[in-house]
């Protein structure tokens, strides 16, 4: 009975703890895991910065340049239009307004178009810059975030503009796709 004592007594002490080899191992599994997600950790970072952050302020841009737009009268433009590229917008006589139209007097005007949505070759008049904390800045300023909009004329509409703004940054925080924006409304005649 006492050798059965003395040999349970001599494997316990056995395992009573880790060794040196163990916690090394243990560690060494630890830091190939933890570098894996901190791989991870860096690309969710960079894209909330650029879909989460400047994606959503882009969003915010167009929506004012809308707005601005939207509340302008259906034919103001050429020759006596609203400068839109200004905040607030004033009548200017110079300002491309929205567009105009070709017979302001008629009963329903025939609504013009103009503008464009590029944002490498952005049509004067219908283009406009925003620094970082969205105030209005030159285009040869350090701008941020660029906003063009275009006025059209949908086929088959009498009295009907469509708008569209689109509101693009100037950098990405990750993989080169620059975060932009775009807001699309319908205006009517007489509004």
């Amino acid at each position: 009975m006492r050798s059965r004592k003395l040999i349970v007594s001599r494997s316990r002490k056995s395992q009573a703890g880790l060794t040196f080899m163990e916690t090394v191992v243990a560690l060494g599994m630890l830091l190939v895991v933890s570098s894996g997600v901190m791989g991870l950790v860096a690309l969710a970072v960079s894209t909330t910065e650029t879909q989460g952050h400047l994606a959503a302020r882009t969003a915010e841009y167009a929506q004012d340049k809308m707005e601005q737009l939207l509340a302008l009268k259906f034919c103001d433009g050429p020759p006596a239009g609203t400068d839109t590229t200004v905040f607030p917008a004033v009548v200017s006589g110079a300002g491309t307004g929205l567009a105009g139209c070709t017979n302001p007097t008629a009963p329903v005007p025939t609504a013009s178009a103009g503008g464009s949505l590029s944002t490498t070759a952005p049509i004067a008049g219908y283009v406009d810059y925003l620094d970082v904390s969205g105030n209005l800045v030159a285009a040869n300023g350090s701008w941020e975030y660029i906003r063009v909009w275009q006025i059209t004329v949908p086929s088959g509409s009498v009295g009907l503009k469509q708008i569209s703004v689109l509101a693009q940054a100037r950098r990405a925080a990750s993989n080169n796709v620059l975060p932009q924006s775009t807001v699309v409304a319908l205006k009517t005649f007489p509004f």
